[in-house]
């Protein structure tokens, strides 16, 4: 589960029934109502699913969607929310997140710097480029409609979904509005190559390639 030099991937947990996240994210579901739960085989038995904590692990840059950043909406009320990772982020390499709001730059701890960017997936991608080299590994860190977006512009090479065996019933799902294996109205049909599976007791972590 190795990742190639230069590789755009996002790394997702999703349930079984496709959902990526519960409802009603506050500051205290930042996964929304049930969505920790998906996430126990990277806490409860993360020697198990090594490799894949790996790909999450050493990027050169990263991409993000601001409701993965925070639950603030609308225009940024003050610089006080940095974050939900505390001063230290896990990221250490440049985040730019995605907003239709700007924001000065945000550099916290450990070489993590938040960049807002309000010219979208494409933009944010061209940055990302950028600063991650020829070489260097874009990891794309969700949420699901900065996947799709990724995922519908052509940007992202893999995608590696760690199927937790529970349902949440509601809340955001990773593929609404995008077609698997098939054209959809408006080009955004998509098909998936898995290239890769590693079962563990909490997941089983399927790596696709995306067909172009």
């Amino acid at each position: 589960m190795s990742i190639d030099d230069g590789l755009v991937v996002a790394t997702l947990t999703i349930s079984l029934d496709g959902l990526v996240a519960g409802p009603n994210q506050t500051l205290e579901n930042p996964l929304g109502e049930g969505g920790e739960s998906l996430h126990a085989w990277m806490f409860e038995d993360p020697d198990s699913s090594q490799p894949v904590i790996d790909t999450i692990l050493g990027v050169a840059a990263v991409i993000q969607g601001r409701n993965m950043f925070g639950p603030i909406r609308g225009e940024w009320p003050d610089d006080s929310w940095r974050g939900w990772w505390g001063e230290d982020p896990p990221y250490h390499s440049p985040v730019f997140v995605l907003t239709h709001y700007e924001r000065d730059s945000l550099e916290m701890e450990g070489g993590t710097t938040f960049h807002f960017v309000t010219g979208g997936i494409e933009e944010a991608f061209a940055r990302a480029r950028e600063a991650a080299g020829p070489d260097g590994h874009i990891s794309i860190a969700g949420g699901a409609s900065t996947v799709r977006q990724a995922l519908l512009a052509g940007v992202l090479d893999r995608l590696v979904l760690s199927v937790a065996p529970i349902t949440l019933g509601a809340g955001e799902r990773l593929f609404d509005g995008v077609t698997i294996g098939g054209e959809a109205p408006g080009g955004s049909g998509i098909a998936l190559k898995p290239i890769d599976v590693l079962a563990t007791p909490l997941a089983t972590h399927i790596t696709y390639e995306v067909v172009r």
